[in-house]
């Protein structure tokens, strides 16, 4: 706990800089803050006095509340959190719900948590995402958002994929303050280094870790960036985790959520929409369900112009494509590299490095397609500018 605390310090050594990057933009307002940490091993019925004194120490009004004022449930065990909510009756018939979110173990190794809350109240202030209403040692604390967590099958619903692109082009356009670098590349080469670097306890899976071939690895990564780079892809806040448990939707108000912004940072637009995309494969990770061609012009039209979708050009429709279907591959080198880092330093019962190899082998297989996709986008658009003039969309 005495390290949750010291990490905790470094994380909030960024109040100064907050301050005065909050007096430079007008944005976000000062969140209350608490050494506090919980430790996220402890069954529910341990952890809820620590919970209560937490939620004491970071709001005020509610420091004189007896125990019993305050309940608290599980809403999810995620890969790399648990949230809980908590519901608050004050003695004047007051009720209130709010979010605790507890970090899991050794996820500084893949999230940058400096960055995320760097990140959270501009985005908050924007309207995405809960409110962020206080940090802890280990964790935060947001408002509680009263909606369904979608299905992967809901995501390739038109009218919600419809919603999901016309939020994720305003999600896009959010500033936020710092380097405006993108982040990619310099993950997926942090990702390789911790990842090659690694010695795993169980024999067979040690054996197994040995097999890859990390110079392999850096080669794909190499040849890929090279490739990406040529495509001049618009930079944009991307949410970079935009699967089906980090959408919820409020189907009374027809209102649509992102949350979870843990992988949040400056990156490309193509790599967050295929991201997305990749995402379609759900729980079973059955990448046939990727989306097909029409599925993906729809959900463009709605993400360029969702106004009117139907006046988005050829050319404008097929850039994003091979943009997003390039970067494709780029999401599985990703997610491969950080299930590595979770084999060694996760708690959970997973393996991880079956997921590992199944990303890879995904990697390996779209490779050859998407990599043809966009040389030959890209000769065309060489051979178009030397004649000084426009050429035809592909029919590819």
């Amino acid at each position: 706990m005495g390290e949750e605390v010291k990490n905790y310090d470094a994380l909030t050594g960024m109040k100064d800089e907050r301050a005065a990057e909050k007096k430079a933009e007008g944005a976000a307002p000062s969140i209350p803050s608490s050494s506090m940490a919980i430790d996220i091993s402890l069954p529910l019925d341990q952890m809820k006095p620590r919970i209560v004194d937490l939620c004491k120490d970071l709001f005020k009004r509610w420091s004189s509340l007896d125990e019993s004022c305050f309940s608290i449930e599980t809403v999810s065990g995620g890969i790399t959190n648990l949230l809980l909510k908590v519901s608050v009756r004050d003695d004047r018939g007051n009720s209130d719900s709010l979010t605790v979110r507890l970090y899991g173990p050794n996820t500084d190794l893949v999230i940058d948590r400096k960055r995320e809350l760097q990140a959270l109240p501009h985005l908050s202030a924007a309207g995405f995402g809960a409110k962020l209403l206080g940090i802890f040692g280990n964790g935060m604390v947001q408002s509680f958002i009263d909606a369904r967590t979608l299905s992967p099958s809901d995501m390739s619903d038109p009218k919600i994929a419809f919603k999901i692109a016309r939020q994720l082009r305003q999600f896009h356009k959010v500033a936020i303050p710092g380097s405006k670098e993108p982040q990619l590349w310099n993950d997926i080469f942090k990702f390789l280094d911790e990842a090659a670097a690694l010695k795993i306890e169980d024999s067979a899976k040690q054996a197994t870790y040995e097999s890859i071939s990390f110079q392999e690895i850096q080669a794909e990564i190499n040849e890929l960036k090279d490739l990406t780079d040529l495509l001049n892809a618009p930079v944009v806040f991307a949410h970079n985790d935009l699967l089906s448990g980090n959408l919820m939707l409020n189907d009374k108000e027809g209102r649509l959520y992102f949350i979870d912004f843990e992988y949040g940072s400056y990156s490309y637009r193509g790599y967050d929409i295929a991201n997305h995309f990749n995402e379609y494969a759900g729980f079973d990770c059955d990448y046939s369900l990727y989306p097909d061609k029409d599925a993906q012009y729809h959900f463009f039209r709605s993400y360029l112009e969702s106004d009117k979708p139907h006046e988005v050009s050829d050319k404008d429709l097929e850039a994003l494509y091979v943009e997003t279907n390039t970067f494709r591959l780029a999401s599985h080198i990703y997610w491969a590299l950080w299930a590595l880092i979770q084999a060694k330093v996760s708690p959970i019962d997973f393996d991880y490095l079956s997921y590992f190899l199944l990303r890879f082998h995904e990697y390996k297989k779209q490779k050859e397609g998407c990599f043809s996709l966009a040389q030959k986008y890209l000769s065309r658009s060489i051979s178009c500018s030397s004649r000084r003039n426009s050429c035809p969309p592909s029919e590819d």
